[in-house]
């Protein structure tokens, strides 16, 4: 289903970066703003940020990650 019309967008495009980014980092909390910057785009209207909103809640990739040793770790030493 198309998304995002201005940046031609789908729920599936969504989901890919979602996926891939909970892949590459399963720390990260996903962000409307980092999935943009992930498929290279930018937002633009803004239009699209409510049916966005809602196909990201879809993903079980949303949920905040728990924070683990190996996370705990990484963020003493980003301190």
């Amino acid at each position: 289903m198309m998304i995002c019309h201005c940046n031609g967008l789908s729920d599936k495009d969504i989901h890919a970066a979602m996926d891939w980014m909970r892949a590459a980092d399963p720390d990260t909390i996903i962000t409307p703003g980092k999935v943009f910057r992930a498929l290279g785009r930018k937002t633009d209207c803004a239009g699209c940020l409510p049916l966005f909103l809602e196909t990201m809640q879809k993903n079980p990739n949303l949920e905040v990650p728990v924070l683990t040793s190996v996370g705990a770790r990484r963020m003493r030493q980003v301190r």
